[in-house]
């Protein structure tokens, strides 16, 4: 009999129809099947000696909630027998037009989560938000809950991994030589995800939780596309090639394919291939390579539409030009790409959300810091300056959407443009993560021509990581007012030109391992921040650390419990 290794994660869902990802341990017919009648049903697919199946889910009810179960030939799976948790439901929103007047759109956010330890075993980093928020579910089914989870990067470490996963590499190869304790290729990839994904409370919200996601660096490694001189020096060591191929080949399977559609998924060549061959281990390995020598060869980025909501989720690593004398943070195509998903039907939706893993508004300082460390790469103040800035950034890890000005200022005029004119949203809201603190910003443009809708910067992250003193009191000065300072004198030695708009932070900075939520009403919006606590004699909680409404009113959004 075949068992679940992992899953079930339920990914896409709309009015009808659903995805459910699962991995098994060996060929079989996987079931979905719901107690409406509604199901589906795929046979297991191979990628290196590992088995995968994404079941369409047909037949399902708009504006429903319906318990399903996973069957592997025939045998049910899921839930397992005396789970502790709830049923494990599909949740559908009301069909276009349809939706009852208390129908509301809830948007769970954040980024940068280490796999939590196993329960028994203290947590040195402190709760794990994603394993908080589960329990509080899992204890009141009556609770409300996301309706979907934006996870914006590092989902996995593949260059910081635990004592259990290295114990596990230095059992399959030496550790004492590169890449050492990290990830060297995609079954190592796996036991990332497996330590991640097992988590007993996070595998139950993944599979009741619709979920959206993107990589970030540490997804592959560190840096990740800096800039060209990296690039040089990883592609110089003997290791790197087997780890961005694991890293890409391993990200296409567990996460990328769940955030499509099962429309798409139906036109994807590579997809349809891999499940007819007894093997598509081949094909996965020549597309990733592929997508990593020229990031034309594939898109990551997507756009879903939730009823008058759109979420457009840009690839802010892969896609990258780091060409010195043209670096951008999107390839022209990609750009176009974005142009177009953001503007197309302008006026059908009230609100306007960008995913990016990395934010577009960072604290003052170190978005001055990174336009000057930039212009000095590229020559400003001569090959000395040049040599020492590289050095820097990627030490500093300066490589934000502040650090290609280009496409930092493309990405403004896009929102300024997506914001404005008639059927304008109410909010455009650039949801992001990385950067190990949570804060709201609102930028204002210089020349007066303000946008008709909200535009928000709003950032959250750590899921579950570490926050060093020293991170916080960085952070915290490069909000101040001397912090923009020091970062007006840089932009003036790097003979920068200023920004189109300015900005202030207006709320923040939180640290600690959070969620942030959005409650989308008609053209009303609440946001509330929730952080992850512990409590006298063990357990952990979410506190809400911050919340406002956004638009419209209190009433129009009704109130989310803590």
């Amino acid at each position: 009999m075949a068992v679940l290794r992992l899953g079930p994660l339920l990914r896409y869902v709309d009015e009808i129809s659903a995805t459910v990802w699962v991995e098994t341990d060996g060929p079989c017919e996987v079931h979905v099947r719901c107690e409406s009648g509604a199901g589906g049903a795929e046979r297991a697919w191979q990628v290196a000696g590992h088995y995968y199946a994404l079941v369409p889910v047909a037949g399902l009810t708009p504006d429903s909630e319906t318990p399903y179960r996973v069957l592997l030939d025939g045998e049910q799976v899921w839930p397992p027998p005396g789970s502790r948790y709830p049923d494990s439901t599909i949740r559908t929103p009301a069909a276009p037009g349809g939706e009852p007047a208390g129908q509301r759109l809830r948007v769970a956010f954040g980024s940068c989560r280490w796999a939590a330890p196993p329960a028994d075993t203290h947590d040195p980093v402190g709760p794990d938000a994603l394993d908080t928020l589960a329990s509080a579910l899992a204890a009141d089914p009556a609770r409300e809950r996301p309706d979907v989870l934006l996870l914006l990067g590092d989902q996995v470490y593949a260059d910081q991994t635990s004592d259990a996963t290295a114990r596990l590499l230095a059992a399959r190869r030496d550790t004492s030589r590169p890449p050492w304790r990290q990830v060297a290729d995609y079954e190592e990839y796996t036991h990332l995800y497996a330590e991640s994904w097992l988590d007993p409370e996070v595998r139950w919200l993944l599979s009741t939780v619709p979920s959206c996601m993107i990589f970030d660096d540490h997804d592959v490694s560190d840096d990740w596309n800096t800039s060209a001189a990296w690039l040089i020096r990883m592609r110089a060591t003997s290791w790197w090639r087997e780890r961005v191929l694991g890293g890409l080949m391993s990200y296409w399977v567990y996460q990328h394919l769940g955030n499509v559609s099962p429309a798409e998924l139906e036109k994807d060549e590579l997809y349809a291939r891999v499940r007819a061959l007894p093997d598509g281990t081949a094909l996965v390995r020549e597309f990733a390579a592929a997508a990593d020598a020229d990031p034309g060869c594939a898109r990551w980025s997507y756009r879903r539409d939730f009823g008058r909501v759109r979420l457009v989720m840009v690839d802010t690593r892969a896609s990258r030009v780091l060409d010195e004398g043209r670096r951008a943070m999107l390839d022209p195509a990609e750009a176009r790409w974005l142009r177009d998903a953001v503007l197309a039907d302008h006026g059908a939706y009230d609100h306007l959300l960008i995913g990016s893993s990395l934010p577009w508004l960072l604290p003052n300082l170190v978005h001055d810091a990174e336009g000057w460390n930039a212009a000095l790469c590229a020559g400003a103040r001569g090959p000395g300056w040049a040599r020492r800035s590289e050095g820097l950034r990627q030490r500093a890890d300066l490589e934000h959407w502040a650090a290609f000005p280009e496409s930092f200022a493309a990405l403004t005029g896009l929102l300024a443009e997506a914001g404005s004119g008639e059927g304008a949203p109410a909010t455009v809201c650039v949801l992001s993560g990385d950067v190990h603190h949570a804060y709201v910003a609102e930028p204002h443009w210089h020349d007066g021509t303000e946008p008709d809708g909200r535009v928000l910067q709003l950032t959250c992250s750590p899921v579950h990581n570490s926050i060093p003193a020293s991170i916080r009191a960085g952070f915290r000065f490069g909000w101040s007012r001397a912090g923009r300072r020091l970062g007006h004198a840089l932009a003036r030695h790097a003979r920068l030109d200023r920004p189109p708009i300015g900005w202030r932070r207006t709320g923040g900075p939180w640290f600690g391992n959070q969620l942030m939520t959005l409650t989308l009403h008609g053209r009303a919006a609440r946001l509330r921040l929730d952080q992850a606590r512990r409590e006298r004699g063990g357990g952990a909680r979410l506190s809400c650390a911050h919340e406002e409404v956004l638009t419209g009113h209190q009433g129009q959004l009704g109130h989310q419990g803590a």
